[in-house]
């Protein structure tokens, strides 16, 4: 913890948020081709914990959420670290840098970060090379990897299935899982797409073309919605059979953040627990599909209460970058699993 915390994190904290998250990517995309170095520097080895979630055997229940490894360029660091499971993305069709920069912010009091990222990533074809050549060169991770997809911004509302399944048509086969992407503030008009017409369409449209075997698919939902369409979303993953939901996306309830320090986009961290818990609580209450739970995990006290209420998985990613390895391994060894 405090080799983290004392001599690693200062030194991307000098940087820019979004300078620092690019040169840990990279440090890690290299460390990639030794993950026993990374498992030598990560510390104590995580005790497995084998469950089975969406017919997918997971090693443990704590995974790395969307947003960190955008391009899938750090898959063998993941599993390297200890985390029991990795989802990439948010991928989408076509290539996009993203919205202008500055759009990450770190708010270290409140253990929170602002984005507003846009989905900036490769697209679609450069990912699915690349994960291409980790299954032909044998580097693939032992843990589950989640493909998270969402819609290109140039991609009109009225096309936002064609987009989706273009995406799902080319990384089918190489992950374990697939995410529907609809719950982003980032993207304009994204968040409509949870309407269960538009949702609905989205998901026959994979499914149509997909036939059987299925993959596992999710959908990650906001944090920010009214309870009644929370539930018409659960309903509608009843009814087209999904794996399950992921609780919760970013939040744009920023009243945590002092005045004059607020950005545009969506908050994550500490601050975002209790919306998040809130929605977990409505999903298993309407449903026994298994649910993801995404947002404030940061301790063991934070971790039990999404177990409690019925979560089967757990995701970190602002808690990791303000606390390290040692955050996964402080929950594994909190007696979560």
């Amino acid at each position: 913890m405090d080799f983290y915390r004392r001599l690693i994190r200062p030194i991307f904290f000098a940087l820019d948020a979004e300078e620092a998250h690019d040169a840990v990517i990279s440090l890690l995309a290299a460390g990639s081709q030794y993950p026993g170095l990374i498992r030598w520097t990560a510390g104590k080895p995580i005790p497995k914990s084998a469950c089975s979630v969406a017919g997918i055997e997971f090693p443990n229940l704590v995974g790395l959420a969307a947003g960190m490894d955008k391009n899938g360029i750090a898959l063998p660091a993941w599993e390297a670290l200890g985390f029991g499971f990795a989802e990439i993305g948010t991928i989408t069709a076509l290539p996009q840098p993203g919205n202008p920069k500055p759009r990450l912010f770190r708010y270290p009091e409140q253990q929170a970060l602002i984005n507003r990222l846009g989905f900036n990533n490769e697209g679609v074809e450069s990912v699915a090379t690349r994960l291409e050549g980790l299954h032909a060169e044998g580097r693939w991770p032992r843990i589950p990897v989640g493909l998270n997809i969402g819609k290109s911004k140039v991609t009109p509302a009225e096309k936002a299935h064609e987009d989706y399944l273009a995406s799902f048509k080319r990384l089918h086969g190489l992950g374990d899982y697939f995410v529907i992407n609809v719950s982003s503030p980032n993207t304009p008009g994204l968040r409509d797409l949870q309407s269960t017409e538009a949702l609905g369409r989205i998901i026959r449209t994979l499914r149509d073309w997909e036939g059987a075997p299925r993959r596992p698919l999710f959908v990650k939902v906001a944090p920010d919605l009214a309870e009644e369409d929370l539930v018409a979303i659960v309903q509608l993953a009843e009814t087209e059979q999904l794996a399950g939901l992921i609780a919760t996306n970013t939040t744009l309830d920023h009243s945590a953040i002092p005045v004059g320090r607020d950005q545009t986009g969506g908050l994550s961290g500490d601050p975002v627990r209790s919306r998040s818990l809130t929605a977990l609580h409505t999903i298993r209450s309407h449903t026994n599909l298994p649910v993801i739970a995404c947002g404030g995990i940061s301790d063991t006290e934070s971790a039990k209460e999404r177990l409690e209420a019925g979560a089967d998985l757990l995701q970190v990613y602002t808690s990791f970058i303000y606390q390290g390895p040692v955050l996964l391994r402080k929950l594994a060894f909190g007696s979560i699993n």
